[in-house]
């Protein structure tokens, strides 16, 4: 688990947006960035996670699995489905098989 420090918020435009961690101790940020299959505005329907990236001197503190837990929050809550193009997100969705229904 990550560092209580950590805080993390979601930013959209159009068809695309982020998950951002900003880490309290360090002012440095990690990220995971999505768009919408097809363009959709606002991502309904299909989020494609593309890329994740956490600076090397955080890893290892759980932070990009806690911004992957929030974009699975984010699906639940708004009912949307998620393709894993992303390898860590795809890493993690195979780590947790009871994500497969949000799989697109």
């Amino acid at each position: 688990m990550a560092d209580d420090a950590i805080t993390i918020e979601h930013q959209e435009s159009g068809n695309k947006g982020r998950y951002v961690a900003r880490i309290a101790d360090s002012g440095q940020e990690a990220e995971l960035t999505w768009h919408a299959r097809g363009g959709h505005e606002r991502g309904e329907g299909v989020r494609v996670a593309d890329h994740t990236f956490t600076p090397p001197e955080l890893r290892g503190r759980g932070i990009a699995g806690e911004l992957v837990d929030a974009l699975v929050a984010d699906a639940r809550q708004h009912d949307f489905r998620i393709v894993p193009q992303c390898p860590y997100v795809a890493d993690k969705f195979a780590e947790n098989p009871e994500w497969s229904d949000l799989k697109a």
